[in-house]
């Protein structure tokens, strides 16, 4: 069988593992590099050293670059906006993003007639000299990217393509991200998806180029793709249109790994690192999308985007000395040589897991003094924190599998009335095992008018759509189906009412499916 490869990069680690089916060849975890690229070339090289490098037919990459990129407001492009609605606007686009964000990326707001109405109606009549002349401003401002959006336009994507037509025509060089491309309703949240994908743009071909090298560089010659934020890939030139798809990629990568390394496809997963865990449902071998719009560095935006809970609780929180405080401080990546188990002298929550007798980290020996309350009030304030955000993310009163992974998962082993938990084997680069076990996938989410059709039918034509989607995007035809589904009434719509639908469709690609089925 080819071997893949899966390669997560993380704030402190980059894991790399090599997996020949479902089975875990060699993994290993080597620290993220500043330029994070010989971070991952350090990681190859490592696990390559069990395999021919001739036999890897995929290499699959789970990056932080872009979400690094928005929390810093380092590395972004200048973006001149272009919005189709009815002048003039009160709520303009950015109106609602810090100031120090906003001040790297504004390249100017234009306002043009055009746009459609909630039912796909035309609003206005689309105003092209006035986009022509917009064009000309842009042009002498030296912008070299442009977001472009249009009220409605989940619904009716007309005036945005017509509006893309004639800025192309007056601007061949500027890059153009549509915002019916990127987010889902509303305008204010799509716009800004909108605006942070095309400032990415630069940055995702400098480390898209970067990778590529790396990779190289090791010797493979394979197909690279990028982890996205809902579970599947996507190719190298599609992420170079579409960074702002992968900025989540590092939890669903650990949601998915987990499925793989259990054979559990719905539960909670809760991925443990140094500073935070991240508590997500596993739902149909996936993990389930927020349904509503979530904030980057205090920006709001509406696109694919898991539906994760963030504790700051990890193996490097702070610890108070009588156990009655729990974080938020964590010493993060230098949990080596602070933590007592490494002969530092901050007390952390590997101390209180390692003194519980959870895990065999370090030196024991080192906190085998710790009075019994302490670690007692410890565990007791982390318990209550992780069962209150399990049951948040399960949404049901029901039992179900808690899976834990991360390099810090064995250390919630020491939680009391936890109840059955599983940790799986290599737990700790389920990360990466979650971005070599990726699957090619495609989405349908807009709004039909039920004028002249019926819900049937038009379930069934998203489906098939998705299902196109994601065959086109390397799944085999044979082997894709239909892991979500969701239509909503919105019965107050003029003529016959519509419904909100969104379909998923995911399969394994062409190649590794021919393979399995010769086996």
């Amino acid at each position: 069988m080819p071997l893949r490869i899966g390669i997560d990069v993380g704030g402190t680690n980059t894991d790399a593992v090599v997996l020949d089916g479902s089975r875990v060849v060699a993994a290993t975890k080597a620290p993220t590099s500043k330029d994070v690229t010989s971070g991952i070339l350090a990681a190859l090289t490592e696990v390559l050293g069990a395999v021919d490098t001739g036999e890897v037919a995929s290499v699959f990459i789970g990056t932080t670059h872009f979400i690094n990129a928005i929390a810093q407001g380092r590395d972004l492009g200048r973006v001149a906006v272009v919005r189709l609605a009815t002048p003039p606007q009160s709520l303009l686009p950015m109106i609602d993003w810090p100031d120090r964000l906003r001040e790297v990326v504004d390249g100017g707001v234009y306002v043009c007639a055009g746009g459609a109405q909630f039912d796909g109606s035309p609003l206005n009549e689309l105003d092209e000299a006035g986009l022509r002349q917009a064009a000309k401003q842009i042009g002498a401002s030296g912008v070299r990217h442009i977001a472009l959006s249009s009220v409605f336009s989940t619904v009716n994507p007309e005036p945005e393509i017509r509006a893309e037509e004639i800025l192309r025509e007056e601007l061949p060089e500027v890059s153009i991200t549509r915002s019916a491309l990127v987010g889902r309703n509303g305008l204010l949240e799509r716009e800004s998806a909108t605006i942070l994908n095309a400032a990415l743009l630069d940055l995702a071909g400098s480390v898209i180029d970067g990778l590529e090298a790396a990779v190289a560089s090791a010797g493979i010659s394979a197909t690279i793709s990028l982890s996205q934020n809902d579970g599947t890939v996507m190719p190298l030139d599609r992420a170079r249109t579409f960074p702002i798809f992968t900025i989540a990629s590092g939890p669903t990568n650990s949601i998915r790994g987990a499925a793989l390394l259990t054979g559990i496809d719905h539960g909670v997963v809760v991925d443990v690192g140094g500073t935070t865990s991240d508590v997500g449902m596993l739902h149909h071998g996936f993990p389930r999308e927020s349904t509503v719009a979530m904030s980057f560095a205090g920006v709001r935006s509406n696109f694919r985007i898991p539906d994760v809970l963030s504790l700051a609780l990890g193996g490097g929180t702070h610890i108070a000395e009588d156990g009655s405080a729990v974080g938020p401080e964590s010493v993060g990546h230098r949990i080596t040589t602070e933590a007592r188990v490494f002969g530092g002298d901050t007390l952390t929550f590997t101390d209180v897991a390692v003194a519980a007798g959870a895990a065999q980290v370090g030196d024991p020996a080192a906190v085998s003094g710790l009075p019994a309350d302490t670690v007692r009030r410890a565990l007791g304030i982390a318990t209550e924190r992780l069962v209150r955000a399990i049951d948040k993310a399960k949404l049901t009163v029901a039992d179900i599998p808690v899976i834990l992974v991360g390099g810090g998962g064995p250390l919630l082993a020491a939680l009391p009335d936890l109840g059955d938990v599983v940790i799986p084997d290599h737990a700790g680069v389920a990360n990466a095992v979650g971005a070599a076990f990726a699957e090619a996938g495609g989405e349908v989410d807009r709004i039909y008018s039920l004028s002249g059709t019926t819900r049937a039918e038009v379930l069934e034509s998203a489906t098939a759509e998705a299902v196109a989607r994601a065959v086109e995007a390397g799944a085999d035809p044979e082997a894709v189906r239909i892991v979500d589904t969701e239509d909503v009434p919105l019965t107050h719509l003029p003529g016959g009412g519509a419904v909100h639908v969104r379909v998923k469709a995911a399969g394994p690609f062409r190649t590794l499916a021919t393979t399995l089925k010769g086996q």
